[in-house]
């Protein structure tokens, strides 16, 4: 389905109103959806198709997922956690999982960047040079 630009824009202001503080509000989100589902202005399909696509870009790009090879300590979970923070920002959701694949090391993917520090990375590369 094509989105007219009016679409678009509407769909972008009903995004910045769901924002407390810069971050999202998903209370507000429902809400939103609910009153354009009430009024159904014209083309509300399309702009609450462009919301729904913007709600999942930001949820994206406030997730973070944290695998190693071995269950990581407290003590580096924490700090991992506080680097992150600082460098992406409050309101970050964080999990840690364990990938026995990555050999040792650990690999960051926070929305669409991918810090990969793992073994298995290396050798890969390794292997590629060759």
């Amino acid at each position: 389905m094509k989105i007219s630009k009016q679409a678009r824009r509407e769909a972008k202001q009903l995004f910045r109103s769901c924002l407390v503080n810069g971050l999202l509000d998903e209370n507000r989100a429902r809400q939103t959806v609910q009153r354009v589902l009430e009024l159904k202005p014209r083309g509300y399909v399309a702009i609450l198709s462009h919301f729904q696509r913007l709600l999942k870009l930001d949820i994206e790009r406030r997730t973070a997922i944290i695998e190693s090879a071995v269950a990581l300590a407290q003590e580096v979970r924490d700090k991992v956690q506080a680097n992150l923070n600082r460098v992406y920002g409050p309101g970050l959701n964080i999990s840690f999982a364990q990938n026995p694949a990555l050999i040792g090391g650990m690999r960051i993917k926070v929305g669409s960047d991918v810090y990969d520090g793992s073994i298995q990375a290396r050798l890969s590369a390794l292997q590629e040079s060759f």
